[in-house]
């Protein structure tokens, strides 16, 4: 039976297959222990993701067009000039509709609005700081966004997820022994919370979606700052926390 367990277990962390981690929502009839795994990490990042969008209004339609394009050159020669990450850049396709603001209470057309967002990672603060610093941030090309990520995110996710199936175990191992009882086999195992089935629900479980836990870090000693008519943008480079929770359902049996 521990053998069988044991391989059971093993086959179940390597494949690491949707179907098996989904099947934690059901509790079954027999005793049994209902248990959570966690692995947490904390990095410091190392990609600076920067978003942009370019926008421009006009009765011309195609003057719009031209000026969105004629920037969009510019912020892809200001991305190349500072070595954003290779594969990182991406140009949405042009976006073109009505322009219409409302003066006394109705709507009145101003033109052809023509839009594009860029898309671009760097490798470091100071990377993105010169992009910004030649940028020229105006009411036609706006930082819509700038994220801190991490490079090695899927496989620290792996990781975790290992580990935490892992702890899963140890909790069984010393909760069965603590009230004399012994782990018969796993159960079921997902990364889903599963839905209780008890009388009393004890304590909070994660949602599923709480996969990152940005942290409160003190004051950051980098920043950046990106200024233009009315806009105040800045990105931390403070940790990411990373968070994977399993949770395990095994059998038990009185140990007699």
């Amino acid at each position: 039976m521990k053998l069988l367990s044991a391989l059971l277990w093993s086959s179940l962390l390597a494949a690491m297959a949707p179907s098996a981690w989904a099947q934690a929502n059901t509790i079954p009839s027999q005793p049994h222990l209902l248990v959570k795994g966690q692995g947490t990490r904390t990095v410091m990042p190392d990609r600076f993701g920067l978003q942009l969008n370019i926008e421009e209004t006009d009765m011309d339609a195609d003057a719009a067009r031209r000026r969105v394009q004629d920037n969009v050159a510019r912020v892809l020669a200001l991305f190349k000039q500072n070595k954003a990450v290779e594969g990182s850049v991406r140009a949405d396709n042009l976006r073109i509709g009505p322009a219409t603001r409302y003066e006394q209470s109705r709507q009145v057309f101003i033109g052809t609005r023509v839009s594009r967002q860029l898309r671009a990672s760097f490798a470091s603060v100071k990377a993105m700081q010169d992009v910004l610093g030649a940028l020229k941030a105006n009411e036609n090309v706006q930082v819509s966004s700038m994220a801190p990520t991490y490079s090695g995110e899927v496989a620290l996710r792996r990781e975790l997820k290992g580990e935490a199936a892992a702890s899963t175990r140890e909790s069984a191992q010393g909760l069965a022994k603590a009230y004399g009882t012994q782990v018969r086999g796993l159960y079921s195992i997902s990364d889903v919370a599963p839905s209780f089935a008890y009388g009393v629900q004890a304590g909070n479980w994660p949602r599923a979606d709480d996969m990152i836990t940005p942290p409160a870090p003190p004051a950051p000693q980098n920043s950046i700052e990106a200024t233009g008519s009315r806009l105040r943008e800045s990105v931390e480079a403070g940790p990411i926390t990373y968070t994977e929770n399993v949770y395990a359902i095994f059998l038990i049996s009185d140990g007699t």
